[in-house]
């Protein structure tokens, strides 16, 4: 996955190509500002969770899609390995069209852009964990899209 490439749908949370700086007497490294963190809507809140997701079956059937009005939405692998992204881009009715299938790799995250259309957290090969940043607080902030059709995503682990 490239952040190129996934730049319409949001940000690629990686290391490479960041410049760190010393911290702590010089036995870490930090690298900051690795995407945005974007909330709206009165008594929002930057949220940290962590999730544990079980493997998807491949090849795996796309039903419903999810978009988060009020914040964007970041997830990063804690055990390093691999995860599925799909995303889609929005039709003119609100609703998801034209959507995209994306590898991460085990040290790869991704931040979605506020109300981008995304599936739920699909994992790949074994149990994982994930970081993960959103809003929270008062408001409405998933939409949910069943698709007309279900659509069939497939990769290899």
């Amino acid at each position: 996955m490239s952040a190129e490439a996934f730049a319409p749908f949001g940000h690629v949370i990686e290391t490479a190509g960041h410049l760190p700086r010393s911290i702590n007497e010089g036995t870490c490294e930090r690298f900051d500002d690795l995407a945005p963190v974007n909330i709206v809507g009165e008594g929002g809140r930057p949220l940290i969770s962590i999730f544990q997701a079980k493997p998807c079956v491949l090849p795996h059937a796309v039903r419903t899609l999810e978009r988060h009005p009020l914040s964007s939405q970041a997830f990063y692998p804690l055990d390093g390995r691999p995860f599925l992204i799909v995303v889609a881009y929005e039709s003119g009715r609100n609703s998801p069209r034209t959507i995209r299938a994306f590898r991460a790799a085990g040290d790869q995250g991704v931040s979605y852009h506020r109300n981008t259309w995304h599936h739920s957290l699909l994992a790949l090969g074994a149990t994982s964990r994930f970081l993960v940043v959103d809003r929270g607080g008062p408001g409405a902030n998933c939409d949910e899209q069943e698709l007309e059709e279900p659509i069939l995503v497939t990769t290899t682990v």
